[in-house]
This record gives structure tokens, sequence and C-alpha cells, in this order.
């Protein structure tokens, strides 16, 4: 029986789907979730899925807020995610300090949308307490809440949401990249050991492939330009920006632990008397904690 592996279908799913495509064994079937970690996080939840490559913070602070639905299990993107901070193309808004006090959308609950939402306003200074939000689903109802006035801004990685820039459909007022590794892998507890062993040593020889020199001057502007049709220019700047890990079976203990900080300092999460305890948030049995 094959993995359920929940993804979102932007650029960073590449070595996933070019997994997919070679899986000839059928150990993997993948279900898209295109209004992100929320939504991941919700058929984690009600068992649609098994595996869920997501947003490290909203998976993070899900489980320090009492979910039981996943652990951790590894690891898929190293560098920071870059959000950008989106405003309608007639909105008043012209910088990032002039949305306090206003409505923020967010595609769901718990999603990295707000999470981040959180980050940026822990950076201004202003009360998480007093932020508010608007849940819009995904990103055209996002962009439509921008644009008829029903949110102030929105924020969603810098260059999936680049076309509706171009387009002249949306403006950016500032960017703010996560201040920890990007993505991770969770499962369901209940998901065979070995199964998410294999899975995850295969998708590691993926991305060890798809981050060769070789492969980022020919194959991957390819792949990306008739998956997505980015421009090539966009491409080739994304992947200068971008990594994978050398094994994705693996998590960084500080990976965890300084991210609770920063979202314990963001009001996201609270930490428990006697502070955070690293091992509440993986599948022992699965990943190695370096």
């Amino acid at each position: 029986m094959s993995l359920r592996i929940g993804y979102v279908r932007e650029h960073f799913s590449s070595p996933l789907l070019q997994f997919a495509e070679a899986d000839e064994g059928h150990t993997i079937t993948l279900v898209e979730c295109p209004s992100g970690t929320g939504q991941l996080i919700s058929r984690l939840t009600k068992d649609e899925i098994d595996v869920a490559i997501a947003l490290t913070d909203p998976l993070i602070s899900g489980i320090a807020n009492g979910s039981q639905a996943y652990k951790l299990i590894g690891s898929y993107v190293t560098t920071p995610l870059n959000w950008a901070v989106i405003t309608g193309r007639d909105s008043k808004y012209e910088k990032i300090s002039d949305l306090k006090d206003t409505t923020i959308g967010i595609s769901r609950l718990g999603s990295g949308s707000q999470t981040m939402a959180y980050v940026m306003g822990f950076q201004q200074g202003w009360s998480p307490e007093g932020m508010k939000f608007q849940v819009n689903n995904d990103i055209q109802g996002l962009i439509n809440s921008i644009n008829d006035g029903s949110t102030s801004a929105f924020m969603w990685e810098w260059f999936t949401t680049k076309p509706w820039l171009d387009s002249g459909e949306v403006r950016f007022i500032g960017s703010v990249p996560t201040p920890w590794p990007s993505w991770l892998v969770a499962a369901q507890p209940s998901a065979n050991t070995e199964a998410l062993k294999q899975f995850l040593t295969t998708l590691s020889s993926y991305v060890s492939s798809f981050k060769s020199t070789e492969r980022q001057e020919t194959n991957n502007v390819e792949f990306i330009q008739s998956k997505f049709g980015y421009g090539e220019e966009d491409i080739k700047a994304w992947m200068k920006t971008v990594d994978y890990p050398q094994d994705c079976l693996a998590i960084p203990k500080d990976v965890i632990m300084n991210t609770l900080s920063i979202l314990e300092k963001a009001g996201v999460v609270k930490s428990p008397e006697g502070g955070f305890n690293v091992n509440d948030f993986v599948e022992s049995k699965v990943v190695k904690l370096t």
C-alpha cells in the first residue's frame, strides 16, 4: 500500500514531483493541498494523508499547542522561506508599518500565512492579541480580499506570487524571511515506520540530484518551466536562494528549539512549565536528531 504524501504544488516540490514520476513501484501517492500547510495539517488530522511536506513553523506550533495528529520525521528545505507582504493594486498601504491594527488575510487558522503574520507583528512591535485576521482559503481568495478592501494585506512565498505582481494585480510592500529552515516532513503516528524511512531515503537521492550544478543549469529549469510556467530568470534566481538537506531523515535539534523560541516571543506558542522537550516533537523510530 502506497504512502499518501500531502504537498503544496509549488517549485519547492520539484524533487518530490520528480520522485513521483519515476516511482515505478507506486510506493507513494501524491495528494495536492493547494491551500497550504493549514490544509495539510487538517488532512493529517482527518487521516486523509499519511505524510505532509509542510512549513516548519505551523508544524512545530501545532504540536506545541497540543496536536497529537502527527510527529516530525524529517527535513525538506534547509534555507529560509522569503514571504512577500502583499497588498492590493490600488490600496493605500505603502509599507509594513502601515498595516498596524488592520485585518490581515490568511489561508487558514494555524497556517504559515498566519504564523508569519505574527512574526511580522513581533518584528514591528505589535501586540499579538491585537492582531486581526480573515480566513480566505486560497491564493485567489487572498488576492480578491486585498483588492476588494476586506483585508489590508497577506503574506505568501515571494516567487509563487510574483506572477500576480508582474501582471499588476497586486503590489509587494516588503518581505519577511523565516528565521528558520522553511520545510519539514511530518507523518501520522500510525504510518508504517519502514515505509517512512524508505520514502525519506529515496527523497534524499532526488534532492541530491536536484541540487547538483549540472541539473541546476539544465534539467531543473526545463522541469520547473513545464510544471509551473515560471520565467527562466525567476527560476534561476530562486535556485540561488534555496538549499535542501543532505539527509531528509535528519533534523537538527536546534531547528526545533530555535523555532519554538521565536514562536513563543511572537505569541504563537506558550512554553509549558519546565520548557519544551524536543523529543515530544519527533517520531524517534524514524528521524535522526542531530
